[in-house]
Order: structure tokens, then C-alpha cells, then sequence
């Protein structure tokens, strides 16, 4: 029988070689990293879910994260109080603007031949950044009766139910352009609702960013956009993770980071590509395209 705790639910201590283990724990399972100043954050957010669970230590919810039947559902809530969900429509606008007006026909050109163009957004949060992506596909007008599919995909399954409801409040159009959101967003009572024509053509699924297998069904993508995640992420599964992107892509495919990141020490096999505003790192065109 488990001794019941000399502690409260609001203030069971985590203990550094519990921080240990649980953190090397996330390291594994999702790739994300967390610091010793971490510790007490990490402690903070996860306190609550000892108390749901009737958990008396941190050692405990470590053990109910590797070994409980229910494991699988309680990893959900932990990624929910864990990861940072920040974004909204046209962020990085710099970017995008050299993805419009640059890379877009330089694709248009490439792949005009199977009239098909894929693109991933990896971490996807709520699905503005995917959303995003379509409207500036629909604005080049470059790609009239091709198939087209925005692929957006996020540890959250919060966050991809909700971006597979396009429902959007204030917070989220803080850069977006007036004209755009006329054109693009249909308003109602609870919010503003991404209109048919962009919803069509954009796709989500809950991924954790290691699983390989999982990318493999993706199928091979002419874009990944993958902003402000790798941040968060232990050197070695940030390798891991671009190694999978790398081999998602197709050759002479481009690969965009947030501003703050970079391959410097992470990866050799892209070449950068310099834009106008940008620089963002294309699969060299000489790599053989595998099965797809």
C-alpha cells in the first residue's frame, strides 16, 4: 500500500533526481529540452496532474508516464501544459514575403511538369502558419488547376483540433493585412472562419516531429516550414529531426527556419539559398528522389 504524502497537492517538491529523469524522459519522447533553470517551471505546470492522479511524488508520475496502461492518454496532457503555442496569420512576414515572390515561382517553374506541390508545416501550433501558407499559393496565382496541399502537423492534438476548426479571434489577424481577411475569412458570431477555398486545400494531423514512420506518409514535400520549434529541442533529436526532413523532401526542395535558427553544427546535406530577405536551405537537386 503507497504512504500517503506529507505534502499537498500545490506543494509536492520536485526533487533534482526526479528533474533528472523526468527530463531526460521528455528529451526521449519528444525531443524537447528543458535546462536546470527549468526545474521549477517543469514543477509548476505538472504539479496539477499529480493531483488528478492521486500521484504522492514526481517518481511516481515518471513511472506512470514510462509503465501505465494510460500512459499514452496522460502524455497528451503533459505535451499540453508543456509546449508554447504562440503564433498567428503572417508572422515573420519578412519570410514570407521572400516565399511569395521568390521561391514560389522558382517552384511553379520546377514542378510544373506533375502540376502538384506539397508543403509541411511542421509544428504547426493552431494552424494559422498553415492557413497562411494556402492564401499566399491562391494569391500567386501561379498554380491554377494544380493539386495543391498544405500539410500542417503538431504534437498538440488541441492545437490541430483546433486548427482543423479555422476559427479565428482578434489575436490571431495582429499582421494580417485588411484586404486579406475580407478576401479570405468569412466573419461569424464566434469568430472569423477561414473561408472554403483555403480550408480545402490544407490538411492536419496530430505527429510527433521524431517519429520517421510517421513522416514517411506524408509523402515527399516540396516546402517544410518549421519556425521556432527546433529551438526547444536536445542537439542530438534536433539532428534527428532534420535528418527526417531532409529525407522528406524532394530534391531541390526548400527548407524554412525561424529567424533564430540555423543548421550551423546541425546538418551538411542542404545548400543554403540566398533571397533578397532571406536565407533559407534547399535539398541539393544531385540526391536521387527514393520511393515515395
Amino acid at each position: 500500500m503507497r504512504k500517503s504524502s506529507l505534502f499537498g497537492p500545490s506543494d509536492i517538491p520536485l526533487k533534482p533526481e526526479e528533474y533528472r529523469l523526468l527530463r531526460d524522459l521528455f528529451v526521449a519522447k519528444i525531443g524537447v529540452h528543458f535546462g536546470i533553470e527549468s526545474r521549477f517551471s517543469l514543477e509548476r505546470r505538472l504539479r496539477e496532474r499529480l493531483s488528478v492522479l492521486k500521484l504522492a511524488t514526481f517518481a511516481e508520475y515518471y513511472q506512470y508516464l514510462r509503465f501505465h496502461p494510460l500512459a499514452m492518454a496522460e502524455w497528451e496532457e503533459a505535451v499540453e501544459l508543456l509546449t508554447t503555442n504562440e503564433t498567428y496569420f503572417f508572422r515573420e512576414d519578412y519570410q514570407l514575403r521572400s516565399f511569395k515572390n521568390e521561391l514560389l515561382p522558382l517552384l511553379a517553374k520546377e514542378a510544373r511538369v506533375r502540376k502538384r506541390l506539397s508543403i509541411w508545416s511542421a509544428g504547426c501550433s493552431t494552424g494559422e502558419e498553415v492557413y497562411t501558407i494556402a492564401i499566399l499559393l491562391k494569391q500567386s496565382g501561379l498554380f491554377v488547376g494544380w493539386d495543391l496541399r498544405v500539410y500542417g502537423s503538431d504534437l498538440s492534438k488541441r492545437c490541430v483540433a483546433a486548427a482543423r476548426k479555422g476559427i479565428y479571434g482578434p489575436a490571431s489577424f495582429r499582421s494580417t493585412p485588411d484586404d486579406v481577411k475580407r478576401e479570405f475569412f468569412v466573419m461569424k458570431p464566434d469568430g472569423h472562419h477561414v473561408a472554403d477555398p483555403i480550408r480545402s486545400i490544407c490538411q492536419f494531423g496530430q505527429m510527433n516531429l521524431l517519429d520517421d514512420d510517421k513522416a514517411r506518409l506524408l509523402g515527399r514535400a516540396d516546402v517544410i516550414f518549421c519556425r521556432n520549434v527546433l529551438i526547444y529541442f536536445e542537439a542530438e533529436k534536433r539532428r534527428r529531426t532534420i535528418d527526417i526532413f531532409h529525407e522528406r523532401l524532394y530534391p531541390g526542395g526548400v527548407l524554412l527556419l525561424g529567424h533564430a535558427e540555423s543548421l550551423l553544427n546541425v546538418s551538411t546535406a542542404f545548400e543554403l539559398l540566398h533571397l533578397k530577405e532571406d536565407l533559407v536551405y534547399r535539398k541539393p537537386k544531385a540526391f536521387a528522389l527514393g520511393a515515395e
